[in-house]
């Protein structure tokens, strides 16, 4: 099947790894040995049939210099990260609802599952509003998340709630978080990348 058969490269077609330049097969061995194994681990598709990839990994071919040094940021955030998995996923999904970005939601949803998110809590957060079914620091993480992302500011009684459960660190930990899950949300929408069905 072409990329253009399947669509999941939304405006752009999906790379042939037979076609890359040295570099974007660098960049490519790198996300293969990473994120797809992620990917299947957390039970989203990050590649077509034929190996070549779709959601925000098939634009970050098109600049592997830059993607590579992202790449760097996020996997620091993971590494260095105060917060938990589940609040991790909360602010994620809260970000990707914020974008109605449709990839972000569909393979963090699935991510959520996999730390223990309910079905329940996951619809809240895909549809904007915050889980009544989470503990009070993913609440807070959601509604700060929230507030950042459509709002672009945090009211006085919400960081001072946040401060309190997350901290100096853990608010600067969601605040990177919320960036980093910005730039894929914005970039998969600017190509109009779809959840594979």
């Amino acid at each position: 099947m072409t990329e253009h058969q399947t669509g999941l490269g939304g405006r752009l077609p999906l790379a042939d790894p037979a076609d890359l330049s040295a570099t974007q097969r660098e960049l490519f061995d790198k996300m293969t040995s990473t994120v797809v194994p992620w990917a299947d681990e957390t039970g989203c598709h990050s590649t077509t049939a034929d190996g070549r990839f779709i959601g925000p990994f098939n634009p970050a071919l098109h600049n592997p210099e830059m993607t590579s040094a992202a790449a760097s940021l996020l996997l620091g955030e993971r590494e260095h990260t105060s917060l938990s998995p589940r609040v991790r996923e909360v602010v994620i999904l809260a970000v990707g609802a914020a974008w109605q970005s449709e990839y972000e939601m569909y393979a963090h949803a699935a991510a959520a599952r996999k730390v223990g998110l309910s079905e329940d809590a996951i619809r809240a957060l895909v549809s904007g509003a915050v889980p009544d079914d989470v503990s009070k620091d993913e609440t807070i993480a959601a509604e700060l998340t929230r507030q950042l992302s459509t709002a672009h500011r945090v009211d006085e009684a919400l960081y001072r709630q946040a401060e309190t459960c997350f901290g100096a660190k853990g608010l600067t930990d969601i605040a990177m978080l919320i960036g980093i899950y910005h730039t894929v949300s914005l970039t998969l929408n600017l190509f109009e990348v779809p959840a594979p069905r």
